[in-house]
């Protein structure tokens, strides 16, 4: 029996042919295979939750892990490739409708955009490793709620006394509580701000308060010589175990969380009822200070007081935004006009006290 010579053989190229035309009489595509193949091989939601959370910042994590935990328990072994653009959004409206309410709740908007904001980072991350193709990207097709526009305002200087002399005269720390008003209404700084605060980030010579919020960012913000002296008594009087540990911090020496500020702002809706109807809280303080700075020191130090960033030229309608930026000295005349007491960094201006807005008012 004669061997087949190697002319009998179909060559590579006409064995690529004949699959390639099984596959097209089949109705499946190349693309078709390796997706079914990567799809086998992509992690369950139970497991590549985990890797993710360890993966993100801890302020992502702290925001985004509810919303993670929600989907590791409806989906813990169905795999990442797994759902439609359709059943995140049915899960979406679970989330809406158990939503908490707080005082400030607007219907669980806020809930689902946290939940879409969520599943993106876990599948932007699945897209980094490789695990899927953009294409295959299920949370970019979930809508977000359109965001409605703020109910935040600035407070009249009569409401802010109000809301600082019920802080002062009623619950079980009003030194603490007046200390947080003060606090945020001087710097518009962030809860998240405060909270981080340590002892090593007052410096009472220069009057600055070294302030760290969310992304990342950190500036050095003036205070009034009343407020860190304040700030350095109140960690005399509670001391910390390092400069590292939590300057804000109760009596007993444990530090405050962000549960102070929601029992601080029900206790002065208690007493001040319209306080209560419109959802205020810390927050407005910062709209409060930064509006009086805008109208009386210009948008420029209203930003570099917030500690927003400026934007780049591209971003933004005039290239003349590019240049005209505020200094550290701008901020700190800016305060003195608005607490009525002298700051080292301030300009020499003449009276910082005739600008058009009222001055912050105390007790």
């Amino acid at each position: 029996m004669t061997e087949p010579s190697a002319a009998s053989y179909p060559s590579q190229g006409e064995e690529v042919a004949a699959a390639k035309l099984l596959l097209t009489k089949l109705g499946i595509s190349v693309a078709d295979l390796l997706k079914e193949s990567a799809a086998a091989d992509a992690p369950t939601f139970a497991e590549y939750i985990p890797a993710v959370a360890r993966a993100v910042s801890p302020g992502t994590r702290r925001a985004y892990q509810p919303y993670w935990r929600f989907l590791a328990d409806c989906w813990p072994t169905r795999r990442i490739t797994d759902p439609t653009p359709t059943e995140f959004e049915e899960l979406a409206e679970q989330v809406k409708a158990n939503a908490i309410i707080r005082r400030n709740s607007r219907g669980g908007r806020s809930a689902v955009e946290h939940f879409v904001a969520a599943a993106r980072c876990l599948y932007r991350h699945a897209e980094n490793d490789r695990l899927i193709h953009r294409a295959e990207n299920r949370a970019i097709e979930v809508r977000k709620p359109r965001r409605l526009a703020s109910q935040r305002r600035a407070l009249r200087v009569t409401e802010l006394s109000l809301i600082n002399r019920t802080a002062a005269t009623t619950g079980n720390d009003p030194e603490l509580d007046t200390l947080l008003l003060r606090l945020h209404t001087e710097t518009a700084c962030r809860r998240g701000g405060a909270l981080a605060l340590r002892p090593k980030d007052v410096d009472p010579d220069l009057c600055l308060v070294h302030l760290r919020e969310k992304g990342g960012t950190s500036r050095w913000q003036p205070v009034s010589p009343t407020l860190a002296c304040a700030l350095i008594a109140h960690d005399e009087t509670r001391p910390a175990e390092n400069a590292e540990a939590t300057l804000l911090r109760y009596r007993n020496g444990r530090p405050i969380t962000h549960r102070r500020y929601d029992h601080l702002w029900l206790r002065i809706g208690h007493e001040l009822p319209w306080v209560a109807r419109q959802g205020i809280s810390t927050h407005w303080l910062r709209h409060t200070t930064l509006t009086w700075v805008e109208r009386n020191f210009g948008y420029a130090t209203a930003q570099a007081f917030a500690g927003h960033t400026t934007p780049s030229a591209a971003s933004h309608s005039s290239t003349t935004a590019t240049y005209v930026k505020a200094s550290i000295h701008d901020v700190a005349t800016a305060l003195a006009a608005l607490t009525g007491e002298p700051h080292p960094l301030a300009e020499d201006i003449g009276s910082t006290a005739t600008t058009s807005g009222d001055g912050m008012v105390w007790l």
